[in-house]
């Protein structure tokens, strides 16, 4: 499957004990079609808050509802701020989280003097504009093979901290959104988040690209700054080796 949802209402992708999760309404609503106690797993983990456009993730089941149908049973009891996009049979073998080769993320921040209505819950509000041309500069920091020890959570489930960002970019629209798209060949919990938030502060003009590299080889959280607020982040894309 892959699956679009709005993070804000939800404690996370991941089944919590202390609220609701993306995937047991998931889980829950097929096995209502199914008639199957199914689990649902998916290419990784989302914070609450943060939304996707393409989690992919795998179930098994002995139900023979064509795959069509099947989609558009559990997208008729879905909540509205959740939907199946694409639905279909993979090889036995395929397995959503260990078989992506990387993953893309998106976060989106609305930079202008006027806060947004309607995008307050999809992009994080910055008044103060950014130099584009400072944050562009900083991007070049955090590409290729790092230990990003000083950009993720403190509480990160992984003991290895060594990731390759094989993309990252910036841009700006006209109306004053800014996009940047990371995209990794694995990431860690804030990883993104805490990285928007240099970005942005090399945009304020508060961090220069040199002081950045230190904080990167610093391999300590404690040097690095702010982590973005979750609302602004996307899973945007899970890359595989085939197609399904």
């Amino acid at each position: 499957m892959v699956i679009e949802y709005d993070g804000t209402a939800y404690c996370g992708w991941q089944r919590q004990v202390n609220g609701l999760a993306i995937q047991q309404v998931v889980e829950e609503c097929i096995g209502r079609i199914t008639g199957d106690a199914v689990g649902v797993i998916g290419s990784g983990r989302t914070d609450a808050g943060v939304h996707a456009l393409g989690q992919v993730a795998h179930f098994q089941t002995a139900s023979s509802i064509p795959a069509w149908n099947l989609l558009m049973g559990i997208n008729s009891l879905l909540p509205p701020d959740i939907v199946v996009r694409e639905l279909g049979e993979a090889p036995e073998t395929f397995h959503a989280r260990f078989d992506a080769l990387s993953k893309v993320y998106l976060y989106r921040i609305c930079n202008r003097p006027v806060r947004p209505a309607l995008e307050r819950n999809g992009a994080w509000f910055v008044w103060e504009p950014l130099d584009m041309g400072g944050m562009a500069g900083a991007l070049a920091v955090f590409r290729g093979r790092h230990d990003f020890s000083s950009f993720c959570s403190t509480h990160t489930d992984s003991e290895d901290h060594v990731r390759t960002i094989i993309a990252i970019d910036a841009r700006r629209d006209p109306s004053g959104m800014v996009e940047i798209t990371v995209e990794a060949d694995g990431f860690l919990r804030y990883m993104v988040r805490t990285i928007v938030g240099a970005l942005v502060d090399a945009g304020r003009g508060k961090c220069s690209p040199g002081e950045l590299a230190a904080i990167l080889a610093a391999k300590d959280r404690r040097r690095a700054g702010m982590t973005a607020p979750p609302q602004g982040l996307y899973l945007k894309e899970v890359k595989y080796g085939c197609a399904f």
